[in-house]
């Protein structure tokens, strides 16, 4: 994918992308660190900008890609890292590329090994630096480097995305299995497309309930059905009906808050108390984090439910 091709598809970032464009037409591109989420677009672009600047005869003698995951120490920094910036290029004029991925990983030690790396060859290479979380990169490092933030993808930039693959793949999708897909992605890609391809190989039809089973989150019809017992049976029928549902479907609590949380947004409660039950869910998600045993974080779930059913029933009396 061209860099042109990529303004097209992050339609909310043409700036940034176009600023980068206009570095590479006038030869001038600064030291990159392009960060934000994953599944974002961040080594497309950078690969994007790197197939216009070299030639595919030129590339793999131009451009140096390192995934930092892998060799975090600072070996690589003082061994290839250094060995590729070091030597100049005979046959073509103009400066290298070295690409970090997921540099977030790097050590300490290896960043300001590289900080060092980067002072003394800055006249004939630059770097790209590749990373989810911008606060795990030294402040040094961060001064060097002009600075991308890249955003979740918003639905209306994905679906024509996946509409083109389901369309080149002939991949049968229903609308409520591609709302499916870009809800659960939120925003990453890289993980729309293969939920995309996990659901079309397990399934053949893509719909909401083979993306939601294939993924293991909840359904919508059960989650709907936890709200409903939690709500108008009684404390013991209720935490019975979800352990069971629970068990026969592997079910995480951690997933289920999290489609309860949103369905509780949608339910006629009065703001107080609706503030007040979301309280007691982030409670209940807290202790589950902390390692604390799930049926214990069930009956809690299911009690703040009936406490604040209990609430709005005397108020309303």
């Amino acid at each position: 994918m061209e860099i042109n091709q990529l303004c097209s598809v992050r339609s909310s970032e043409v700036p940034r992308l176009s600023s980068v464009q206009k570095f590479i037409k006038e030869d001038r591109l600064p030291h990159l660190l392009l960060y934000g989420p994953p599944g974002t677009g961040k080594t497309s672009t950078i690969l994007a900008c790197a197939r216009q600047l070299y030639k595919d005869k030129e590339f793999n003698s131009m451009v140096l890609e390192l995934n930092a995951s892998d060799d975090r120490g600072i070996d690589v920094v003082r061994g290839p890292i250094l060995s590729f910036a070091s030597t100049r290029t005979i046959f073509k004029k103009g400066f290298k590329l070295v690409i970090l991925d997921e540099a977030d990983a790097m050590t300490q030690d290896a960043q300001n090994a590289l900080r060092r790396v980067i002072e003394k060859f800055t006249e004939n290479t630059r770097f790209c630096l590749i990373c989810n979380y911008l606060s795990k990169i030294i402040p040094a490092l961060q001064s060097r480097c002009t600075r991308f933030r890249f955003g979740p993808l918003s639905p209306d930039q994905m679906i024509p995305r996946l509409e083109h693959v389901i369309q080149q793949e002939s991949i049968d999708v229903t609308p409520d299995g591609m709302k499916a897909i870009v809800t659960l992605s939120s925003g990453d890609m890289r993980r729309s497309l293969n939920i995309l391809q996990s659901t079309s190989m397990a399934y053949g039809k893509v719909t909401e309930d083979s993306v939601y089973t294939c993924t293991g989150q909840p359904l919508r019809s059960d989650i709907a059905n936890i709200l409903d017992w939690c709500l108008n049976k009684d404390f013991t029928s209720a935490y019975k009906q979800i352990l069971q549902l629970k068990t026969l479907k592997g079910l995480a609590l951690h997933d289920i808050l999290t489609e309860l949380h949103l369905l509780v947004h949608r339910v006629d409660f009065p703001p107080a108390t609706r503030m007040s039950l979301l309280v007691k869910l982030a409670d209940v998600e807290h202790r589950l984090a902390s390692g604390t045993d799930e049926k214990i974080q069930l009956s809690s779930m299911v009690g703040a439910f009936q406490e604040v059913r209990d609430l709005v029933v005397s108020e309303a009396s």
